[in-house]
């Protein structure tokens, strides 16, 4: 890796080259976000503070990839405990695997209509990834720099 070539430079490329069709891609910038709101909410319905543990971490780990992406995560990620805040706390476990599983499934479409193999089979970062490659599409629409 050449040195000014900065690591999430390197983990965004990657993930991009199994998601180049536009279709899987607009899957991805609906899925993905699901996918987050839906795991913030099993965690949340274990108790809040749980969902709370696991946003720091994960924004501690953005923060060392690029801390303009972990500052469009900051905001992203509290909008949805937000919202996990206001939904009836009885329904926030089942509305959140249910929006898993039909995000997931829609993910594995996306795969599917690509051609390529989910990217985190070959490195679960990518997990953390995803996330971060819907928020460069983001920002690349609003010329900001991650």
């Amino acid at each position: 890796m050449d040195v000014a070539t900065r690591e999430i430079d390197v983990l965004l490329n990657t993930y991009a080259e199994s998601h180049r069709n536009p279709t899987n891609e607009l899957i991805h910038v609906i899925c993905i976000p699901a996918i987050i709101f839906a795991a913030l909410g099993m965690f949340w319905s274990l108790h809040p503070f749980i969902a709370a543990l696991v946003v720091v971490a994960a924004l501690i780990y953005y923060c060392t990839l690029s801390w303009r992406l972990a500052s469009g995560m900051l905001l992203m990620l509290a909008l949805m405990l937000l919202v996990l805040e206001v939904i009836p706390s009885h329904s926030v476990f089942y509305l959140s695997l249910t929006v898993f599983v039909l995000a997931w499934i829609g993910q594995f479409v996306g795969h599917h209509i690509e051609g390529k193999k989910p990217s985190f089979f070959d490195d679960l970062r990518f997990l953390m990834i995803g996330p971060l490659f819907v928020l460069q599409i983001f920002y690349r629409r609003l010329h900001l720099a991650y």
